[in-house]
């Protein structure tokens, strides 16, 4: 264990690979990954586990970044390296007390955001007026308060499912969260009234599911797409066309609908 070196594990050139011998009283040595990203290792006592999960994020970190065809801005930036270094916490499913059989549970976490979301033709949410019914448009200069601001919480999916990414719960109020249904062969998208403490947990057996999710960012970029849990496959969609309003469901590729969007953190 202690002839082993960090920077031997990382995908780095032979030179930063190799550097110079220091002295025994060095405890910091400088990886550079890119043109304008360094990792600092620090030679404390360490586990072979934290090494092990440091390695993977940073590996992942820097083919994420060189799929990235263009710079990222310091929020970007950040938001990529908490995806590779954040340890997600793993929940036992539940049992059924009546019947003994296994739950197939969704579990509320701690973290809670506020964003706001616009399409790549600079169209935002807002809420149409006198209704509960989504839209996005094109705001003009001194209506930027009319954007909606989104609170999502993440949720844990059981061990059982087959979702790898992220599965969030999007609400515009404490008890007014977006949700999806199937009418006539086709998903559709509301936004429905229900008590935020009643979905602490999600169980798909009751349908609840329908509040639910996917998150997913490409790659290396910054933009977000919502896949329902319910009905995979179906996404959360805008228009192109600058004179329909419409926030729908859609399958994946639909044409003249976008289901990749800019997602702005809330200060």
């Amino acid at each position: 264990m202690s002839d082993f070196d960090l920077i031997d594990a990382l995908d780095c050139s032979p030179e930063i690979r190799h550097p110079p011998s220091r002295t025994e009283q060095d405890v910091e040595r400088e990886v550079k990954l890119s043109e304008d990203l360094n990792l600092m290792v620090t030679c404390n006592t360490i586990t072979m586990k934290s090494v092990a999960n440091l390695v993977l994020a940073v590996n992942k970190l820097s083919k994420s970044l060189s799929l990235c065809s263009r710079d990222l801005s310091d929020e970007e930036l950040c938001g990529a390296i908490m995806d590779c270094v954040v340890e997600e916490t793993i929940f036992q499913e539940g049992w059924s007390n009546s019947s003994g059989t296994r739950k197939s549970v969704f579990q509320r976490c701690r973290s809670v955001h506020k964003f706001t979301v616009s399409d790549e033709y600079q169209k935002d949410f807002i809420l149409k007026t006198g209704e509960m019914k989504l839209q996005a448009i094109t705001l003009q200069g001194g209506n930027g308060d009319r954007k909606v601001n989104f609170e999502m919480c993440h949720y844990r999916p059981p061990s059982s499912s087959s979702i790898c990414s992220l599965t969030v719960l999007l609400s515009v109020s404490e008890n007014l969260h977006i949700s999806c249904s199937m009418e006539n062969g086709k998903v559709s998208l509301k936004l429905e009234q229900y008590s935020h403490e009643s979905l602490t947990e999600i169980n798909q057996e009751d349908g609840l599911d329908r509040f639910l999710f996917i998150k997913n960012i490409p790659p290396g970029g910054s933009l977000v797409s919502f896949e329902s849990v319910k009905f995979r496959g179906w996404f959360i969609s805008t228009s192109s066309s600058s004179v329909d309003y419409s926030v729908e469901m859609c399958q994946a590729a639909t044409a003249s609908r976008v289901t990749y969007f800019v997602f702005q953190k809330c200060n």
